[in-house]
């Protein structure tokens, strides 16, 4: 969830406040196929991450990139507007009732060394291991990648060396938007869910992007296992009402010491 944040930041040079609503969306989307088809949340993948990445390159073409002054702020309303859409045609659709994905693992335990694990949290690791190693060969291994880095780098020079750099930012927005949609599986089948869920959702990841450095993904990875590390220790050793608190705090005392992230840098990207 948070690298197709972090992605799309580095390649657009916005922030995607309506992340969290495609998480969202793409949770949804896995309830009805589940609902209607009787497919398996992780099954519902191969329509879900398609469909949220035409959704994404469509959003990209129609709004985005009709922006042309003021691009960062403007862009930052426009999604938001684009995700009270969103919100307010799954409540019409779903209602505001919580609802979570089911399947036969979603309540089944393993043991591991003396240690019941659930069965869920061991599989959307395993898969959010998958989807990076994925997205590391895409943007390390292929013409696209190399497309994508250059873009990120330098918007201008990758444009004057034959890069188009306009549909490399369309791509790049889909591919966030799906792996939102693929983040979706893993959130509700761990969470109860309804259509405002998305606010709670984005407040963490955007955490997550800052601390990590934003556009950094080796970031973004290092701050997700330590801030989910905080919260569960807290939970464990604290409280639950706390883990919220020593969240937010974190980010507080982190930026005090390291402004730019633990993969950003001081200097501004050049244009």
């Amino acid at each position: 969830m948070a690298s197709g944040l972090a992605l799309v930041f580095g390649v657009l040079d916005i922030i995607n406040v309506a992340q969290g609503m495609f998480v969202i969306l793409g949770a949804y989307l896995s309830y009805a196929l589940g609902r209607h088809l009787h497919l398996d949340p992780f099954v519902s993948l191969l329509f879900t991450m398609p469909a949220l990445f035409a959704l994404g390159f469509g959003i990209e073409w129609a709004v985005l990139r009709r922006i042309r002054r003021e691009r960062s702020t403007l862009a930052i309303l426009a999604l938001f507007a684009v995700a009270m859409v969103i919100e307010g045609g799954l409540s019409l659709i779903f209602t505001t009732d919580d609802v979570t994905l089911h399947a036969w693992y979603t309540d089944a335990t393993v043991r591991i060394a003396g240690f019941y694990l659930p069965v869920i949290d061991l599989f959307a690791f395993a898969f959010s291991v998958v989807l990076l190693a994925g997205l590391f060969l895409l943007l390390y291994r292929t013409a696209f990648g190399y497309s994508l880095r250059a873009t990120i780098q330098n918007r201008t020079a990758a444009g004057l060396i034959g890069i188009d750099v306009k549909r490399v930012q369309a791509i790049t927005f889909g591919l966030g938007t799906a792996l939102a949609g693929a983040g979706g599986i893993a959130f509700g089948t761990t969470n109860a869910f309804h259509p405002a869920s998305s606010f709670d959702l984005i407040s963490r990841l955007l955490v997550i992007v800052v601390l990590g450095g934003m556009g950094s993904l080796a970031g973004v990875l290092i701050a997700s296992l330590a801030m989910l590390v905080i919260g569960d220790v807290t939970t464990v050793l604290w409280s639950p009402a706390w883990s919220s608190f020593v969240f937010f705090a974190s980010l507080i005392l982190f930026l005090v010491f390291r402004p730019q992230g633990i993969g950003g840098q001081r200097e501004g990207r050049n244009h």
